[in-house]
């Protein structure tokens, strides 16, 4: 039997190294204990086993509900951004029934629809950026991506309350914009109101402006029922679980919350990271442009979303730069034996996707950007695992992986862009989730002209 290694580093030093340097805990700890570990850090509990080993996050993963489960308790750390109703704070029959409630919005023919309204969103917001001015792609990203959620929930793009929800939404999230700051959602003893001079303070006042907005339109929807709208607040108005019974007011708002929040940051960063890699390898940059140069302007959004070379440029972003560490806890049942280790009922699990991600048995030269492995080899789900996996899996995974490509798709297809500096981006906590340290500074050099496009392909045959 192997014994599962513990860090030995002093839990307190650990606590502070997670919430400030978190990708610099998880290496360093990787280097000694290449499989699995245990660690202290806070917001997860004591002794908690990371493992990158894809086979034994593969059985855990793969055993939910059985030998081990996920509770929602372990999840307590997002329960100020999205309260206690959202899928991801349920558990067991009632999880599963949310999940089947909330799925069919990112799936099948509604991404056809999410697809012309990314596309027309990423062109208006291009615009706005002035040429041969720096600008943060971040913060783009970011616009883009909350401007698509916002139109995707909501069916609607503008309007005062949309606009203030969408201003309300950026200003919450960005008070959590840097490790310090972060911190608060870790630590209770800081989640204090002392005023909107306070950080916690300024969040829950920026949260509660948020819920008004939120309930206004709930009211709005149920007092003017249109059964012909097709976004994702009325679907989920009109679904009914297995007993027939409907989401009440609370349930919509946290699912809302828990869609808006996460179906945003986490893409946003992922898109901002794309671009930086694109620019900062030209040969990678290059040989995306000759497939994209093969599109014409009436290319569906689902034909660009199979490009072999764009997927591969946006599979390798997501395994280089992820934006989520760790897959949802997971808790031994009963003695389970995996690979020779063994864990104990009570034991609680974690797979570290983005250890995974690093393994130089799988990833060789891990920190060099190559989209060219994912077409050299095919990986398993829990080899490549940005979503995470099992019963808890990202239910909008397929939503954020068809806008990360047509917004790439779009914005390297029209505009000519350059990185601003060539300082080396890299990743610090943004809240929960990992985000470029310095936002990606970028230049828009101009608008790429149908001529131009023609001659580089002529110039290359």
């Amino acid at each position: 039997m192997k014994t599962i290694p513990a860090c030995k580093t002093p839990k307190f030093v650990q606590q502070l190294q997670w919430i400030f340097n978190p990708t610099g805990y998880l290496q360093t700890n990787h280097s000694r204990y290449p499989d699995i570990f245990k660690a202290n850090v806070i917001g997860l509990g004591d002794d908690i086993i990371f493992t990158s080993n894809p086979e034994i996050t593969q059985y855990i993963l793969t055993h939910d509900r059985q030998q081990f489960t996920a509770p929602s308790r372990l999840n307590a750390i997002l329960r100020p951004l999205i309260g206690d109703y959202s899928v991801i704070m349920l558990d067991g029959d009632r999880h599963r029934q949310r999940r089947q409630l909330v799925m069919p919005s990112f799936h099948g023919e509604r991404l056809k629809v999410y697809g012309d309204l990314t596309c027309r969103i990423t062109q208006q917001v291009m615009e706005k950026i002035p040429q041969n001015q720096p600008f943060f792609a971040r913060e783009i990203m970011q616009d883009i991506s909350l401007k698509v959620i916002m139109e995707a929930v909501f069916g609607v793009s503008q309007g005062e309350r949309y606009e203030a929800l969408e201003q309300r939404l950026k200003k919450m999230l960005d008070l959590f914009n840097s490790p310090i700051t972060s911190a608060f959602l870790f630590f209770p003893f800081m989640q204090k109101d002392w005023g909107n001079w306070s950080p916690w303070g300024r969040f829950l006042r920026q949260r509660e402006a948020i819920d008004q907005l939120i309930y206004a339109e709930i009211s709005d929807r149920k007092g003017n029922p249109d059964p012909d709208r097709t976004d994702i607040l009325s679907l989920l108005m009109a679904a009914t679980d297995e007993q027939g019974k409907s989401m009440n007011d609370q349930e919509l708002r946290d699912e809302l919350m828990t869609l808006l929040v996460a179906g945003h940051e986490t893409t946003a960063s992922a898109m901002a990271w794309a671009l930086y890699w694109l620019h900062h390898n030209p040969e990678v940059k290059e040989k995306l442009m000759e497939e994209l140069n093969t599109l014409s302007p009436d290319t569906e959004g689902m034909e660009i979303f199979r490009l072999p070379y764009l997927t591969a440029v946006c599979n390798e972003t997501l395994r280089l730069s992820p934006s989520a560490m760790l897959t949802f806890t997971r808790v031994a049942q009963e003695k389970v034996e995996v690979l020779g280790y063994t864990f104990e009922p009570g034991d609680m699990v974690q797979g570290c996707m983005y250890l995974t991600h690093l393994r130089e048995d799988l990833y060789p030269n891990p920190q060099q950007f190559n989209p060219q492995r994912f077409l050299d080899r095919q990986y398993t789900p829990y080899e490549f695992i940005p979503f995470g996996g099992g019963s808890r899996r990202c239910v909008g995974e397929a939503l954020a992986q068809f806008e990360m490509k047509l917004v790439v798709a779009t914005i390297m297809s029209e505009y000519c862009l350059k990185l601003a500096d060539n300082q080396p981006e890299k990743q610090q906590r943004r809240g929960l989730t990992l985000s470029p340290t310095r936002g990606v500074k970028m230049i828009v050099e101009g608008k790429r002209q149908p001529e131009e496009v023609r001659e580089l392909e002529l110039s290359r045959q």
